[in-house]
């Protein structure tokens, strides 16, 4: 009997590949494949062997470079022939990864699976903005989205956001001012302060502040580009009024 390879469903985290798990970063280094998506960072890939073979999966809104269906068969068809894949996702595989879906498809085929856990986009998004997506004071509750989806009208974030409370937007870029709007008619105050984190824990970092009424203009004006995590909440203002609050105490 022919020898099935295992296809390893990998976290890859926000894009620093000092954030690699242990075992992420093991795989990689001694990979042969390496199925990966467009958000995986160039030197989180530079770990692997100069004779691995990378194959970019990369999505992009409106256009996909290998439909779901297919990264599924590719994956499957490599194991079956024998060899490991590692399947490289930015972020957490099963947060918006699908890694779900593609754990699924090897059950199906017969094909062994392993899940690498990674550092979240909203984790380590968060982290390297110093922004507390719980706080004692502030928030006991996260929630995840996709911004970017059918029907964004019709989703129900009923409850998600507001007091107490942190929303973390994920594929939002695009759909900002329909969030906005979505957000405000369910009546989320238009001055909940937000945070948006573009390229989190990579050189070109950039953390963008504003009001939920001005979210679509700060998008805009910012030219905000993917990736890009919304995080709306008190939690994304904290950080602005203990510095304020230490400027006072030194000007005393």
């Amino acid at each position: 009997m022919a020898h099935t390879g295992t296809v390893y469903l990998v976290g890859a985290g926000p894009g620093d590949p000092d954030l690699l798990t242990l075992r992420a970063a093991r795989l990689l280094e001694r990979a042969r494949i390496v199925v990966h998506d467009g958000l995986v960072d160039p030197a989180v890939l530079a770990l692997a062997p100069e004779h691995a073979t990378l194959i970019s999966v990369a999505k992009r809104r409106a256009h996909h470079t290998l439909p779901q269906e297919d990264i599924c068969a590719l994956l499957v068809r490599e194991a079956r022939a024998g060899r490991d894949v590692v399947r490289l996702k930015g972020g957490d595989p099963l947060i918006f990864g699908r890694g779900g879906e593609e754990a699924e498809a090897c059950h199906a085929a017969g094909v062994p699976v392993e899940i690498v856990p990674g550092i979240s986009a909203a984790n380590g998004a968060a982290a390297a903005a110093q922004i507390a997506l719980t706080h004692r004071d502030a928030s006991s509750i996260v929630s995840f989205v996709a911004g970017q989806c059918k029907g964004l009208r019709d989703q129900d974030w009923a409850g998600l956001a507001g007091k107490g409370r942190t929303l973390v937007i994920y594929m939002g870029v695009k759909t900002a001012p329909q969030i906005a709007d979505k957000l405000m008619e369910d009546g989320l105050a238009p001055d909940m302060p937000l945070a948006v984190i573009e390229n989190a824990a990579r050189p070109e970092m950039r953390v963008l502040r504003g009001l939920l009424a001005g979210l679509p203009e700060l998008v805009e004006r910012e030219a905000v580009k993917s990736p890009a995590l919304i995080v709306i909440g008190e939690v994304t203002a904290r950080e602005d009024r203990a510095v304020a609050a230490l400027a006072q105490e030194a000007a005393r």
